[in-house]
């Protein structure tokens, strides 16, 4: 494992250090893993709100009469139904259908675009994009904008009161997945109602030179109503509570979208084509083999990633994410069964310390806030 010596560090990296963090390696940069503790900071934002440094995550700008199309040819989803200020889900795809990463498309305006991507596969992103980009055959630019932006996340019940301190925009306007370029604590920023965590929330770009005064009056506007800083720790136990994929464990070059039941956001009969557009509709012509589901672990123990699955006896993969959940009190986890035991109900085991441990396929999410 790499030393915090050897990460790049995003903006904040003084302050989490000030705020009492235990920072650690997390695809090759130095973040806070926890604070006050996982399952304090978890309560926090079910419960009143958090602030989490994003700012690790990558952002490219295409921009020019052909990005539409570019990207549109790049993910999955369809990027033509995007209006000015609206976001969209999506993932890129290798030829073959696997999954190149997970990543935000947002619509500036015509013919400008923002792209944000997963931090661990930024490098691999941006070689990937621009191995198929072609300035003048595409009619659009691709740059890699990201050391020029932090991003901050303001996640939970209290985010809209929170945030409308800081901003003159009219926040309670600002639908899911919609974003608006207006000023938040006195600076130009990208404004977003999008986030990782089941809870209401927003994500903001800013640029880096900004950073330690946005925390600031971040952190005196969210006093009021309970805001803590949260670590990596607690936005995992959050997003897996959703079933939101964490690429590298539930999703990868080797599994598909229509596997990890993306197919909302793989656009098959999307007029233009896409790469690994032929290969997923063979593959949901043929129908999976595999279906990425949600689990509760019914006996006692805690599912980690990598325990073995058995259906039947037969070893049929891993346990991609797990844990305690905070929420529910219960281990939950993901992990890809065959299709015909993919049905909620289904039971199977998971080996636990050398322990076959009985496991049962639930509905998902698994957790669904209550306001």
């Amino acid at each position: 494992m790499a030393s915090l010596d050897d990460c790049k560090k995003t903006p904040f990296f003084d302050i989490h250090v000030e705020e009492g963090a235990r920072m650690v390696p997390f695809a090759g940069w130095a973040m806070p893993v926890q604070y006050a503790g996982i399952m304090a900071e978890h309560r926090c934002v079910r419960e009143a709100v958090g602030l989490f440094d994003v700012s690790h995550m990558g952002e490219f700008l295409v921009e020019g009469d052909g990005a539409e199309a570019f990207l549109n040819r790049m993910v999955s989803n369809d990027v033509t139904v995007l209006e000015d200020g609206q976001a969209q889900y999506a993932v890129a795809c290798t030829p073959e259908g696997g999954i190149v990463d997970d990543l935000l498309v947002y619509r500036r305006s015509a013919g400008r675009y923002l792209v944000c991507v997963n931090a661990g596969r930024l490098d691999e992103d941006w070689a990937w994009f621009s191995s198929h980009h072609d300035p003048v055959a595409d009619d659009c630019s691709l740059t890699n904008a990201s050391d020029d932006y932090a991003q901050l996340a303001i996640q939970g019940r209290h985010a809209e009161a929170v945030v409308q301190t800081l901003t003159d925009h009219d926040v309670a306007s600002l639908v899911y997945y919609r974003f608006v370029e207006t000023e938040v604590a006195g600076v130009s920023a990208i404004l977003a109602r999008t986030g990782y965590t089941g809870e209401d929330g927003f994500e903001i770009f800013f640029g880096r030179e900004h950073a330690q005064d946005v925390w600031a009056k971040v952190r005196a506007a969210g006093e009021p109503h309970g805001l803590q800083p949260i670590g990596l720790g607690a936005r995992d136990t959050l997003r897996l509570e959703m079933k939101y994929c964490l690429y590298g464990n539930d999703i990868s070059i080797d599994t598909t979208p229509l596997e990890a039941r993306l197919g909302w956001v793989t656009k098959l009969a999307k007029e233009s084509d896409f790469i690994g557009k032929d290969a997923l509709l063979a593959q949901k012509e043929a129908k999976t083999k595999r279906a990425l589901i949600g689990f509760e672990i019914k006996g006692r123990g805690i599912a980690r990633p990598g325990a073995r699955v058995l259906v039947e006896g037969e070893d049929v993969g891993a346990v991609t994410s797990g844990t305690m959940s905070p929420s529910l009190g219960t281990a939950i986890g993901l992990c890809y069964l065959p299709r015909t035991h993919s049905k909620a109900g289904s039971t199977f085991e998971v080996e636990v310390r050398g322990k076959r441990i009985p496991a049962e396929v639930v509905k998902t999410p698994f957790y669904r806030r209550p306001y």
